[in-house]
């Protein structure tokens, strides 16, 4: 027996790293054996500040799949699925947006910083869609009457707006949405290579599907400590990129690995030499799950389409319910 339903969506915006896995996938592989799972693929997200050209969309829903299902997402166990191929979450997402004061959605402390960024990128965002994308959201977890939420932090506001927006239909119409609760995340902050955050931007990214040859390559770029020259020196791993990693993915030996940066008995690069096969090693059923999958495309496609069958179900059953609360 399950401890409830959860809805949590990712945007198809390119390639997943590492720290996206740690980030999320990771903690989601975890609940699938305790909770009912609707897991999205949320394109109709993308176009919020992406709606010039769309033309890579589809590709980054299939990259996105295949890193959902090679990291140990079940098809079977999760309602795994692609956003605009069911209906309803417009449906809803216009009705929403009729009760929504304005206000409510000005508010969100990350909407004027998003908007000044991506501004200064030289995007045009003054657009409904990103302002009312809080809405989408919420519309994507109540359409599945989803009781938890895994988020982190930051995203605790916008999970928020939810629930405020969940108590303004039910006292307007009829309780017909569960509120939301939020799961807060734990997960482990991967730093870039080059220890700024991780990020496709700056390029210290290590992506998810990288190859085992790709996958020690990236990590032997990885930053040591600026201050250890020769293999002789003193090594101090508190500033230490690599040393960060192994805390991670190497934890049976982080304690060997910092006695010898220390002794100067390992040098920096034997240490990423370790790393790099220990991180090879952790990622090797997703390797072969990946490869699997990647030598058979209309698979993903089967389990996409059998999973958008399955949240279209749920989804227009509880449309029914709102029409008839609204009156429609």
């Amino acid at each position: 027996m399950t401890k409830g339903r959860i809805f949590s969506g990712m945007q198809p915006s390119g390639r997943f790293h590492l720290g996206n896995y740690l980030g999320a996938l990771e903690n989601w592989v975890k609940l699938q054996n305790e909770y009912e799972c609707f897991f999205s693929i949320v394109d109709l997200h993308a176009l919020t500040s992406a709606f010039e050209n769309t033309s890579k969309i589809p590709e980054n829903i299939h990259n996105m799949a295949l890193d959902w299902l090679s990291a140990g997402l079940d098809p079977e166990k999760n309602v795994i699925f692609v956003q605009s191929k069911v209906k309803e979450h417009a449906e809803l997402h216009l009705l929403l947006s009729m009760m929504t004061p304005l206000s409510w959605l000005e508010r969100v402390p990350t909407y004027k910083d998003k908007l000044q960024q991506l501004g200064e990128q030289g995007k045009d965002i003054n657009t409904y869609g990103f302002l009312g994308y809080p809405e989408l959201m919420t519309a994507d977890i109540i359409l599945y009457k989803a009781e938890y939420v895994p988020v982190g932090e930051d995203q605790i506001p916008h999970l928020e707006l939810s629930r405020e927006i969940v108590r303004r239909f039910n006292n307007l119409y009829q309780p017909v949405f569960p509120e939301p609760q939020a799961q807060l995340s734990k997960s482990s902050l991967l730093p870039g290579i080059d220890g700024r955050k991780m990020s496709k931007s700056y390029g210290n990214e290590i992506p998810f599907a990288a190859s085992p040859e790709e996958l020690r390559e990236r990590v032997r770029l990885i930053v040591t400590d600026p201050n250890r020259i020769k293999k002789t020196d003193v090594g101090n791993p508190d500033v230490c990129v690599a040393y960060k990693f192994h805390k991670i993915f190497n934890k049976e030996n982080v304690n060997e690995i910092c006695k010898c940066c220390k002794q100067a008995e390992i040098g920096c690069v034997e240490c990423k030499k370790r790393l790099a096969e220990k991180m090879v090693d952790v990622m090797t059923d997703m390797h072969i799950r990946r490869a699997e999958y990647e030598a058979n495309p209309a698979r993903v496609k089967e389990i996409l389409a059998y999973g958008a069958e399955r949240a279209g179900k749920v989804a227009a059953k509880t449309m029914e319910e709102v029409r008839e609360a609204m009156h429609l």
